[in-house]
């Protein structure tokens, strides 16, 4: 992902088609380790495609894809309300645990003591 994300890095510094070098340059910029099969391959896939249209493709892919959980959710969320429950009343002692401690700030020397 991170010579991806450097491929387009590359591409919004205003290069048309990045080639090894820059995606190097960048990489190494902050510290990463460059592994030169991946950027090859990265170079390879992407050169001489648009950035724009592979990013409109892929987000027609993401859109046709079930996000899922819908049903199983609703069956499930009343069998989880008592896990919800725990968490709340675990909260509210953590709160009123974070009282106490807050009072104790002065480590026992109480001004007016």
């Amino acid at each position: 992902m991170r010579y991806v994300a450097a491929y387009l890095l590359a591409v919004l510094g205003g290069k048309e088609n990045p080639n090894s070098g820059d995606i190097e340059k960048i990489l190494s910029s902050v510290g990463i380790e460059v592994d030169a099969e991946r950027v090859k391959k990265v170079c390879g896939e992407l050169s001489g495609k648009s950035i724009e249209d592979l990013i409109t493709k892929g987000r027609e892919k993401l859109s046709s894809m079930p996000v899922g959980g819908g049903a199983a959710a609703a069956v499930a969320a009343p069998a989880a309300g008592a896990p919800v429950a725990a968490a709340v009343e675990e909260k509210k002692k953590e709160e009123k645990k974070e009282e106490s401690e807050s009072e104790d700030d002065d480590m026992g020397f109480g001004l007016f003591e």
